[in-house]
């Protein structure tokens, strides 16, 4: 990350922003931003040279964790929180035969070549990339056949690709994501991600009664508001380091940040939310304005709201039997 970066119509990982950035008030946040990550760099090199192993969280790697991994060792940090390294030292081999069991099934082949001009297209560097991401996608299609290749995975692993440069990396990261961080969101019958669509909107109607009946007043569903945070963990929805911030906490703490990070858009939103006189404005919020606006952009802000509101494992998993108890 850089200042240049922040006055640049393109950021740090290569995104074009968006005509209605607000350059004036990132590079505020940014001026500000920038300090604390060259102080949390250093903590992390300390860190680091103490503990290689990373495999054990303790409270003091989780609270580096939450403040955000720098850039540079994101990948290996990814790798050995989330337990990816350990599972890929135990099949070292597992993605190199996946990618020579030609030939590959034609319809997922198809499916995952027609989505890759439609991956971050506004990203300058990512046309270089679009063969390493087919070689991911086809890999893991072929290696968990019950979700094979489905919209959404595309986000995930190009996000994976672009932080980590390593196919082989993205593989496992994304092996982890889908078979333990969200299961069954990317099935086809998509069964969690509806039940845990449902456990949104009660965790909201918990947490902010007026916000859930406004919005249901108006008419929005929630699949229609959130499917896609949830499905893509906010890859394509919110600004990339902000999406990378979440991202460090989901390899450390698993699928209840995804939820934080949901609500944290409806609590940070909520005069927002409550402002909207019809449906056209309050898609339009939720689709446009909400994901790029000055309170996702400041990611550190964000994920200290995601952190100030209460959310227990143990009242998400019994709203999830309830969930599943009465399907919508």
């Amino acid at each position: 990350l850089s200042l240049v970066s922040a006055a640049s119509d393109v950021d740090e990982y290569g995104f074009k922003r968006g005509e209605h950035f607000d350059y004036k008030n990132y590079g505020k946040f940014m001026d500000g931003y920038l300090k604390t990550l060259t102080r949390r760099r250093m903590k992390w090199e300390a860190i680091l040279q103490q503990n290689t192993d990373l495999s054990q969280m303790d409270p003091k790697l989780k609270r580096y964790i939450r403040k955000g991994i720098p850039g540079p060792y994101r990948p290996d940090v990814w790798m050995k929180i989330s337990g990816a390294a350990a599972a890929q030292r135990r099949s070292p081999d597992l993605y190199r035969s996946l990618l020579n069991a030609e030939p590959y099934n034609k319809e997922i082949s198809d499916s995952i070549s027609i989505d890759l001009p439609r991956t971050f297209p506004d990203n300058i560097h990512f046309d270089s990339k679009k063969e390493r991401l087919y070689n991911i996608l086809i890999a893991y299609a072929h290696h968990n056949r019950d979700v094979g290749y489905c919209q959404g995975l595309n986000y995930i692993a190009g996000l994976l690709l672009i932080v980590t440069d390593d196919e082989e990396k993205s593989f496992w990261l994304l092996k982890h994501i889908v078979e333990n961080i969200v299961p069954q969101y990317h099935s086809h019958n998509m069964a969690n991600l509806l039940r845990d669509l449902a456990v949104f909107r009660e965790l909201v109607i918990r947490r902010i009664p007026a916000v859930n009946r406004h919005v249901e007043n108006l008419g929005l569903p929630y699949p229609v508001i959130a499917s896609k945070w949830f499905i893509c963990i906010f890859a394509e929805v919110l600004p990339v380091e902000t999406v990378l911030r979440i991202w460090d906490c989901v390899f450390a703490e698993g699928h209840k940040i995804v939820f934080r990070a949901a609500l944290a858009m409806f609590i940070t939103h909520k005069n927002a939310i409550l402002g909207c006189d019809d449906i056209a404005a309050l898609a339009n919020l939720f689709r446009d304005t909400m994901i790029q606006d000055s309170i996702v952009t400041d990611c550190h802000g964000f994920v200290q709201a995601m952190f100030s509101l209460r959310l227990k494992r143990s009242e998400l998993e019994s709203l999830r039997k309830v969930a599943v108890l009465n399907p919508a």
